[in-house]
């Protein structure tokens, strides 16, 4: 196969082009950073972003997916059959989480990768993990009960272990190229490795991006992910998760220090760039297009902060003077961290009833989002 890395070294000409959106894009990111890092609403924020993110990722993808639903469908709380593209939005959402609860620079080693692209496919659920009867792991010398309150969950980490070392292992060369094959025909959904394609080799490919790392790092943080997401793009590493490219370059973004209080919504900045531009023949055009996302998605972050903070101000006045074992903080809490809240979703995290959470919702003041009949919730709009 013909190495591709050379393709991704910059030279000084298009450098010199890139070098005013690379620094917009610097002091966009560099402003949302340090807002986020110091306001009262950054976790609330950083959560929402998990949403917005996976949906923009469909959307990116030229599918549509309502927030609504993916909020719904994450407190298994479903008002009707998740669709296919739903359950894809839910492992980005899922798969953010992931890579936020980590290391800043977990996502991008080999361990993470593997993990990562071992336990999160398009078709997976949260409901199904812990069912799904190819996760129950069984061992020699397990003398602990099956049936216990906690064997589900104990088989599911045997099972992530097990993958994520198997992963490690063909990344490091160490398991035969027969099995290597079978995995990789598993993977394809075929068992025969029949209709797998042979030239389409996931490990190589990923150990082919993550060669452009080096390079990436000699340059500066936000030039640097943007070399990433082109290579990501061109190198199509994982054919069933390639959504997964967008959340490594927040991942780098976060590793660089570039920005450390939230992990990044590139999607929600790319999805306002035309797809023209985004998929532009011209290199330099595509670089500038993510980057201009990087810088669209931070204005929309500081746009996102402002309006958060106001509803917050709103919300205290509600319960300021309250007595101090009253719900509503830990409502307004809630409430900013979801791009929406129903009264089943109110009821489970304060743990009343949902009688009670409709009575807290009327006084803490937020508007209703109708729910064209399928359901009802509240937000801040």
């Amino acid at each position: 196969m013909i190495c591709r890395k050379q393709e991704s070294l910059l030279p000084p000409d298009l450098l010199q082009v890139l070098l005013p959106s690379v620094a917009a894009a610097e002091d966009g990111l560099a402003r949302l950073d340090e807002r986020v890092l110091r306001s009262p609403v950054g976790e609330g924020f950083a959560e929402r972003s998990h949403f917005f993110d996976a949906a923009g990722a469909l959307w990116v993808a030229g599918e549509l997916v309502h927030v609504e639903d993916l909020v719904l469908h994450d407190a298994h709380m479903d008002s009707r059959a998740p669709s296919h593209e739903l359950t894809i939005a839910h492992s980005v959402l899922r798969t953010r989480r992931r890579i936020w609860t980590g290391e800043p620079a977990w996502a991008l080693g080999v361990s993470g990768l593997a993990t990562l692209t071992a336990t999160i496919g398009e078709g997976e659920g949260t409901a199904q993990v812990s069912k799904s009867p190819a996760i129950v792991v069984k061992t020699d010398d397990e003398d602990g009960d099956e049936d216990g309150p906690l064997a589900a969950e104990m088989a599911e980490i045997d099972a992530l272990l097990a993958r994520s070392q198997k992963l490690i292992d063909i990344h490091t060369g160490k398991v035969p190229a027969v099995e290597t094959a079978a995995i990789r025909a598993k993977r394809n959904d075929d068992p025969l490795g029949l209709l797998g394609d042979e030239e389409w080799d996931e490990e190589q490919r990923l150990a082919e991006w993550r060669g452009v790392l080096p390079l990436a790092d000699s340059l500066p943080p936000v030039l640097g992910a943007v070399i990433l997401f082109e290579a990501w793009d061109r190198i199509e590493p994982l054919r069933r998760q390639h959504w997964l490219g967008g959340l490594l370059v927040a991942s780098y973004l976060r590793a660089r220090g570039k920005v450390a209080s939230h992990l990044f919504s590139f999607y929600g900045g790319l999805k306002l760039v035309r797809h023209e531009r985004r998929r532009a023949r011209d290199r330099a055009t595509r670089l500038q297009a993510f980057l201009e996302a990087m810088h669209l998605g931070a204005a929309a972050g500081l746009k996102e902060i402002d309006r958060l903070s106001l509803a917050r101000t709103q919300m205290e006045l509600r319960y300021r003077g309250r007595r101090s074992n009253s719900s509503l903080p830990d409502l307004a809490d809630f409430i900013l961290s979801r791009p929406m809240v129903s009264a089943a979703m109110i009821a489970r995290h304060l743990r009343i009833t949902p009688r009670g959470a409709l009575n807290l919702v009327n006084e803490i003041g937020i508007r209703e989002i109708t729910g064209r009949g399928r359901y009802r919730a509240w937000g801040i709009i």
